[in-house]
């Protein structure tokens, strides 16, 4: 049987998914003028596939273009069809940006950065996932064991990622059941995420090839260990030398670095609705699940929603090209170019209103009164995601990053994905995120 390959012109959108349209593979030069026709009330299609209110309607249309910088083959060489896909940006008929393309907006984030500081970013995205048909037994978290009970997924994926051009990094067993986690090499700019979104694509596809089930859930079990997603970010000039290192600095840090990781904190209570956007992010995001709780800078602490990374004198890389800092409130339900987009302007932010470099904390703040943490500028992190909708929706400042209706459209997007879960039981929640993620 003959068949004609084929590309996915592809967009991950608010909820994290990546949607799209297929085209004949030998069509690929003329789709990158021409590309594929797109309706702007997909926006608003949830995790769950049930439309939110939309105030495109039936109207209007877009076009999706690929950009050939961001094109995917992988050969499983088993009996099915290379993966094949390419991710683009939204784009109006008239060939401006559209508002709510997620790609589109963290390219204005990367502009803003680079007109305020002239510094561009660098970074990687650290996943953790989990197998739904699991069998690891206990006792596994961390082993070698751990490691050889999915041997065949790890190195088959290893190998899918240098096909399709992503430099592998580490696999390991994580602490959950069944849960892994996948590091790739850093990037830079817009690569960074499109990295992102084609790791969960790979890892997902890698499984489903072998028979498996992956899932980038926020939550599988309530009173499980949930999947995080952390976000490794540095700055650098226009020739690649690092601008976030200074051996004079707070901590190691440059004092722009200082600024924006300042930015980042005092507006997190107002982007985690973009960078940890499920309802389930928000029973993981609480004190002791190695997550992240306030808005608190930690020097090697896990349990900060920014944490500054090791150097270390043993390797062959110079401190200020291997030193970074760690975004650790977010996770997979999230658009990875939403998350970074975020992440960015607040980090602008600070640098644009002069902030000082944070002190980095060294207690629990779980145990601090809400006196002691306000005296000292901490912000308890929303703790439902209605919360952190309505943070993020009354700030003028933060929906002033964002073009056109976005604010308001991606709030609605939220709203339709929370009402389909209306009367369902937490772990009925859970489990109906694990499906979808």
């Amino acid at each position: 049987m003959r068949h004609e390959p084929m590309i996915i012109a592809a967009t991950s959108d608010l909820a994290g998914k990546m949607r799209g349209k297929a085209f004949a593979a030998h069509e690929f030069e003329k789709r990158l003028k021409r590309g594929v026709g797109w309706t702007p009330t997909n926006v608003q299609i949830t995790c769950f596939d049930v439309i939110a209110e939309s105030p495109y309607g039936a109207l209007g249309d877009l076009v999706l273009i690929p950009d050939p910088s961001a094109l995917v083959r992988a050969d499983f060489g088993d009996d099915g069809p290379a993966e094949q896909f390419v991710i683009g940006d939204i784009l109006t008929t008239s060939g401006e940006p559209w508002e709510c393309c997620t790609r589109s907006i963290l390219k204005q984030a990367l502009a803003r950065l680079e007109k305020a500081t002239g510094l561009q970013l660098k970074g990687a995205f650290e996943h953790e996932f989990q197998f739904v048909d699991g069998g690891c037994p206990p006792g596994s978290a961390y082993t070698t064991a751990g490691f050889r009970a999915e041997r065949v997924f790890a190195e088959t994926l290893f190998s899918i990622f240098g096909e399709a051009g992503l430099k592998a990094d580490t696999f390991m067993k994580e602490y959950g059941a069944d849960q892994y986690e996948v590091t790739i090499g850093p990037s830079t700019q817009t690569r960074i995420a499109d990295q992102a979104a084609i790791v969960r694509e790979l890892v997902q596809e890698t499984a489903a090839r072998l028979g498996r089930r992956a899932s980038f859930t926020p939550l599988r079990d309530p009173a499980g260990v949930g999947n995080g997603v952390h976000i490794h970010l540095s700055l650098q000039d226009s020739s690649g030398a690092g601008r976030t290192w200074d051996a004079n600095g707070p901590y190691g840090l440059s004092a722009v670095a200082g600024q924006f990781i300042a930015g980042v904190l005092k507006y997190l209570d107002r982007i985690v609705a973009l960078t940890a956007p499920s309802v389930v992010s928000y029973t993981r995001l609480t004190p002791h699940r190695w997550s992240a709780a306030f808005n608190n800078l930690g020097f090697r602490d896990r349990e900060a929603s920014v944490r500054i990374c090791p150097t270390s004198d043993l390797s062959d890389v110079d401190p200020a090209e291997q030193f970074n800092f760690e975004f650790r409130a977010g996770d997979a339900a999230a658009s990875p170019y939403l998350a970074l987009a975020a992440i960015i302007h607040a980090g602008v932010q600070g640098v644009e209103e002069g902030l000082e470099c944070p002190k980095a904390t060294e207690e629990d703040l779980s145990l601090l009164s809400a006196d002691d943490l306000a005296s000292r500028g901490f912000v308890r992190l929303p703790q439902t995601l209605v919360e952190a909708l309505d943070r993020f929706s009354s700030d003028e400042i933060v929906t002033g990053w964002f073009p056109g209706a976005f604010a308001d459209v991606y709030r609605q997007h939220k709203l339709g994905e929370m009402k389909v879960l209306e009367g369902k039981t937490e772990a009925e929640i859970c489990k109906a995120y694990e499906e979808v993620y």
